[in-house]
């Protein structure tokens, strides 16, 4: 089975491309192997391509940014997104398309189901709650929409590697306590994304490791790993501090725990391990490709 990954840069699509079966070949195409704006480009793409399933790994992830970049978002996480259902559907090919836990409000206060009202805080959120509907509309009967969320990997910028960086050069840190979710080691998202593929999985659903956590208790098990790891030379202070503290331009949600049920009972094979352990494997891994 042939599956192309649209994506090559970020984290989720490295994962993919490091997945190596005698079942599957994966392909990662970036921004100058295909022409996302355009389906009649996308569909000829995967028919040279010989493709016999899509993975959509792209997106435009800079939450901040997007508030002043609107255009750019739209184009990226909701309009390109509608031409890769179309063209999936064209080809009857199986695809799936990772969203966001932001495109929920975050005042829930217990873990969304796939299946709650989406209230997206701002435009990152909502350009991809807008992807998630045109799937929808378009290909509902060979798609599957994977949200996830607090994504990091040892490969490209995120979380866990810039704490890493700040805790070797600051004499202290503060780190937000009020938002709460669950970090997502994308090795994992990888696994769940191709598991469902192969195995014909539609609808909405939702893929994060097991467990919960705030910012604040993500760094702390960090700064700890990475210590016992020898990846850090001594421990910090580590300081506890609320949003209204640390203002950004885009607001993210306070809570957005995502219910993994549903995924769970289609795809009873899969594992969801805990957020911490599949952290000190990949600090692990992250140490080992460093030395």
């Amino acid at each position: 089975m042939k599956i192309i990954v649209i994506g090559k840069s970020g984290q989720l699509a490295w994962e993919l491309s490091q997945i190596t079966s005698p079942e599957h070949e994966i392909v990662c195409l970036g921004r100058n192997d295909i022409d996302l704006q355009s389906v009649t480009a996308i569909t000829k793409c995967l028919q040279q391509q010989k493709a016999d399933g899509v993975i959509n790994a792209s997106a435009y992830t800079a939450v901040d940014k997007a508030e002043s970049d609107i255009d750019n978002a739209y184009a990226l996480n909701a309009e390109a997104v509608g031409y890769l259902a179309k063209a999936c559907k064209t080809l009857t090919l199986p695809f799936v398309h990772v969203s966001t836990d932001f495109v929920f409000h975050g005042d829930k206060g217990v873990p969304y189901l796939p299946n709650d009202d989406i209230r997206p805080l701002g435009v990152y959120g909502a350009s991809k709650a807008q992807g998630e509907q045109l799937v929808t509309e378009v290909y509902p009967e060979l798609s599957c929409i994977i949200r996830t969320s607090w994504v990091y990997s040892t490969h490209g910028n995120n979380f866990v590697k810039t704490m890493l960086h700040l805790m070797r050069t600051k004499p202290e840190i503060g780190v937000i306590v009020d938002q709460i979710g669950t970090p997502t080691y994308a090795k994992g998202l990888a696994e769940a994304c191709l598991a469902s593929l192969t195995n014909g999985v539609s609808g909405i659903h939702h893929y994060t490791d097991a467990g919960v956590a705030s910012w604040y208790d993500f760094a702390v098990a960090i700064q700890r790993i990475g210590f016992e790891l020898g990846l850090l030379d001594n421990m910090i202070p580590i300081k506890p501090i609320t949003t209204s503290q640390y203002p950004t331009p885009a607001k993210r949600p306070h809570y957005s725990v995502l219910d993994k049920g549903s995924l769970a009972n289609t795809l009873p094979k899969l594992t969801f391990v805990h957020w911490q352990t599949q952290l000190y494997t990949m600090i692990s891994t992250l140490k080992a490709e460093q030395f």
